[in-house]
């Protein structure tokens, strides 16, 4: 079931981001790169506030967040995580799915994203197309993502 994000999710949908990064990307990312996307870490209450100035989604499993995803009013689609525990079971698509109507609802022509390595298969099976690879820094390591857009049939 994918529902809007409640307060209530702040801890798991932060906890389930670190692990996404920790296990997941460990598939296409050093463990350099891995805690440099990680950083220091992040306040649940500041991770809460970040949730809530975007239209956040949660992929619920009876009662459990198994993954997020969200959206801005410019249809930029910051982040797109599933928890390791349920990855390859169509969780990723099934929010990317409800982005994509909630776009069309809103009559937003255009989604964009930055996809990490690991996520630019889940963005292509949705329709996006790669516009260019880019390297970004997190202090002194380069990190590969692609910046990627969807056009929405209206």
């Amino acid at each position: 079931m994918i529902r809007d994000y409640r307060r209530g999710d702040a801890e798991a949908t932060l906890r389930l981001f670190e692990r996404a990064i920790a296990e997941t990307a460990r598939a296409e990312y050093t463990q350099e790169q891995v805690a440099a996307w990680l950083g220091v870490g992040q306040d649940v209450g500041e991770w809460h506030a970040d949730r809530s100035c975007v239209r956040t989604f949660v992929a619920d499993e009876d009662g459990t967040a198994v993954g997020f995803t969200d959206v801005d009013d410019g249809g930029y689609v910051d982040r797109l995580f599933v928890s390791p525990d349920h990855g390859r079971r169509g969780i990723g698509a099934a929010l990317l799915d409800h982005v994509i109507e909630v776009a069309r609802r809103e009559e937003l022509p255009v989604l964009s994203t930055h996809a990490s390595l690991v996520a630019r298969p889940v963005f292509e099976r949705a329709g996006f197309e790669v516009v260019e690879r880019e390297t970004v820094h997190r202090g002194a390591v380069a990190l590969d993502r692609f910046l990627m857009r969807r056009q929405v049939d209206l």
